[in-house]
């Protein structure tokens, strides 16, 4: 997506619903180069999409907006949903990648808010982490450890994990453009959140490895380091429920882990040897 106005903004003139989720990988080091370039991508992209709407003659009647729920508080105790969730920027003590993640969020929303877009309902995608079984994925990337021996708990173990499944990410956005009578923030993510140790331990079991190395705070860090990513993506706890999903009746095909982890094994399998099989 264009950070300004350009010849795309005709496409958005007449359209019935415009999706943004442009934004660069936060998988990287959060140095000062690709800090301004997460921010831009989300930022820029937004407020041009915001422009567009904006100007156009027939606008379209919704916009969903990629977010994060890495807006929200670490938090272990209580869930995080949208009315009583608590944003994140109250821990004194959080590592300053933590709060960057935050204040990308914040920011991020409120551009989205900002827009003049009076005949456009928006939708705010407080988006968990996607799993599918493609390439180069989280997924792909946390199964890959997995097979190696490494799929142990990560720090305590006790950090929520906050996921979806790719097909129910697909499934609630369909469902949300129908939905006339939603706007403002919804949280996509499974109703189950679930410590590390036992997202981890679920998964061995869907990919049938017995068993897992964990991994300390310090062994992270450095492998972190190794990966150029950060450590704020496995140890901040994300516990996160779609409240306004369900209330509204959403159904979730895959609302448990060991369900979701047990299908995207097999199609992470399928796809494999599909693919040799074509070589």
């Amino acid at each position: 997506m264009a950070a300004t106005l350009g010849s795309w903004q005709r496409e958005i003139d007449g359209a019935d619903v415009v999706i943004n989720l442009a934004g660069r990988s936060v998988n990287c080091r959060y140095n000062a180069t690709n800090r301004h370039e997460i921010v831009q991508s989300r930022i820029a992209s937004t407020r041009a999409v915001g422009e567009a709407i904006g100007r156009a003659s027939h606008p379209p009647r919704v916009w969903l907006q990629a977010s994060t729920a890495t807006i929200y508080a670490h938090r272990y105790e209580s869930a995080n949903d949208e009315r009583s969730g608590i944003i994140g920027g109250a821990e004194p003590d959080a590592p300053d990648t933590w709060r960057f993640s935050i204040e990308v969020a914040r920011a991020w929303e409120r551009a989205c808010n900002e827009a003049v877009t009076p005949a456009t309902r928006k939708v705010l995608l407080r988006s968990a982490m996607t799993m599918s079984p493609d390439e180069g994925g989280v997924f792909d990337a946390l199964l890959g450890l997995v097979r190696l021996g490494l799929g142990g708990s990560a720090g305590t173990g006790r950090q929520f994990v906050s996921w979806i499944h790719y097909e129910d990410f697909v499934a609630a956005v369909w469902w949300l453009i129908g939905r006339r009578d939603i706007d403002g923030a919804v949280n996509l993510a499974s109703p189950h959140p679930l410590p590390n140790g036992e997202f981890m331990r679920t998964l061995r079991e869907a990919c049938g490895v017995p068993f897992g190395l964990p991994a300390r705070d310090w062994m992270l860090e450095i492998g972190a380091a190794f990966m150029r990513t950060e450590t704020e993506l496995i140890l901040k706890s994300r516990r996160v429920v779609p409240q306004r999903l369900l209330e509204c009746g959403f159904t979730f095909k895959f609302p448990s882990w060991s369900e979701a982890a047990a299908d995207l094994c097999d199609q992470w399998k399928a796809a494999r040897q599909n693919a040799r099989s074509a070589a």
